[in-house]
């Protein structure tokens, strides 16, 4: 990726983790986040792949927009699919984390994403 990160950050959560974040003020990571030891996230270019990959079924799936600058130097950069730099959040997400909040509705088998979102 080149030196010029993008002004925001996705995470996918199912309905009953965005829940649980709201309940508690904070969201520590899906299992699979808590097992490699970092949040993943996708920048929006790589966001409707992640959830192709990693979020099917019937339900719907909130879509939480970060602004990059507010992870400093606990957000990393580091190579996973297809050899593509993935930003991974070092950290426990916090409500001011969110930036902004999308609920994707399905379509079939896939994903609704917004017409527009911020890069």
């Amino acid at each position: 990726m080149p030196n010029t990160r993008p002004d925001y950050i996705y995470k996918l959560l199912w309905p009953v983790q965005w829940r649980q974040m709201q309940a508690d003020g904070t969201f520590a990571g899906a299992p699979i986040d808590i097992t490699d030891g970092y949040i993943h996230a996708s920048t929006a270019d790589q966001v409707v792949e992640t959830a192709a990959k990693h979020f099917k079924g019937e339900e719907a799936v909130v879509l939480l927009r970060h602004r990059t600058a507010d992870f400093g130097n606990d957000l990393k950069w580091e190579v996973s699919r297809g050899g593509a730099e993935f930003p991974h959040y070092y950290g426990v997400l916090h409500m001011d984390h969110v930036e902004q909040v999308y609920l994707l509705e399905r379509r079939g088998e896939g994903l609704i994403f917004p017409q527009k979102f911020k890069v």
